[in-house]
């Protein structure tokens, strides 16, 4: 870490989150100390109601090192890297969650399930990963995507994270938020493909693909967030240095820039898959507590708005 301020939950998802109802959230992989400490997180705050999946036995024998009582929720015995996802996802597709918490397993395992033809949480959307970031003391909240799913999208792909992405915003209480496409340059240039895609994503965008939002690129990173940068350029745009969600090229850049924030500055990374039926929070053992903390809540509150 080269910052060592301690990690933040933003105060305003603490505000948006006060006296929301609980949701019915599926732990996949709950039979682990660190998945349960996520869960009991998320319950003891009110904001969810844990359905603990996993081997039973492990669960309860964890939930007692931890000294947690887990007789209040539900707990469903499936063992293994392929049963356990399998079975969250069925809760969630009978209805019975609204939404669904990686807990000890790959990321891998749990996305093949949900991405399943026959018994997945597919919709007519394309699957997308956010990141919403924060940083201490400081109430500028920024959306990057896709740093963990979609590993090169194409121009489809792409209409589809901006709207998981909008979407989500929409749900945090920002109606219109602005959109920044990132290549390495705010020129359109053949020699950089990502301008050139940023482009007609923006087209399509602003044809109509995309609604309740401010969408334009391609921008560098700095002329996205750094009004005075935008100045110097002479950027005339409404997102030029005002971007709430930065749409990247590539995963390698989104997870990059997510990570640099995290440790050069002790941003807050809550991430989020959307575009299935309901949302799921991807956590990792890396993560710290309110990291899973504030994906817990925004994934809450995506769900409640889903119903």
């Amino acid at each position: 870490m080269l910052s060592d301020k301690p990690f933040e939950v933003p105060p305003y998802l603490l505000d948006r989150i006060e006296g929301t109802d609980r949701v019915r959230m599926a732990i996949a992989g709950a039979d682990h100390p660190i998945a349960l400490e996520s869960a009991r997180q998320g319950a003891d705050a009110g904001i969810i109601e844990p359905v603990l999946v996993g081997d039973a036995d492990v669960i309860r024998a964890a939930a007692r090192d931890i000294d947690w009582d887990v007789k209040a929720y539900a707990i469903v015995d499936a063992v293994g890297e392929e049963r356990a996802p399998a079975a969250a996802v069925a809760l969630a597709k009978s209805g019975e969650v609204s939404s669904i918490m990686k807990g000890h397993l790959h990321t891998d395992t749990l996305m093949q399930a949900v991405v399943n033809r026959e018994h997945g949480l597919r919709t007519a959307r394309r699957l997308s990963h956010v990141f919403h970031m924060t940083i201490p003391d400081n109430d500028r909240v920024l959306m990057i995507t896709d740093g963990a799913v979609n590993v090169q999208p194409d121009l489809d792909t792409k209409i589809d994270i901006i709207n998981n992405a909008v979407e989500m915003a929409h749900t945090l209480g920002n109606p219109n938020p602005k959109v920044a496409l990132l290549s390495g340059t705010e020129s359109v240039l053949p020699a950089m493909p990502s301008s050139v895609d940023a482009a007609k994503a923006v087209k399509r965008a602003n044809a109509g693909e995309v609604k309740n939002a401010t969408v334009d690129g391609p921008f560098a990173f700095d002329n996205a967030l750094s009004p005075e940068a935008a100045e110097l350029k002479g950027m005339d745009s409404p997102v030029a240095g005002q971007a709430d969600i930065l749409v990247v090229p590539n995963i390698e850049t989104g997870n990059s820039l997510f990570k640099m924030m995290v440790y050069f500055l002790s941003g807050l990374a809550a991430g989020v898959v959307l575009g299935a039926t309901v949302p799921i929070v991807l956590t990792s053992r890396a993560d710290p507590p309110e990291a899973r903390f504030a994906a817990t809540a925004i994934a809450a509150m995506v769900a409640e708005a889903n119903t």
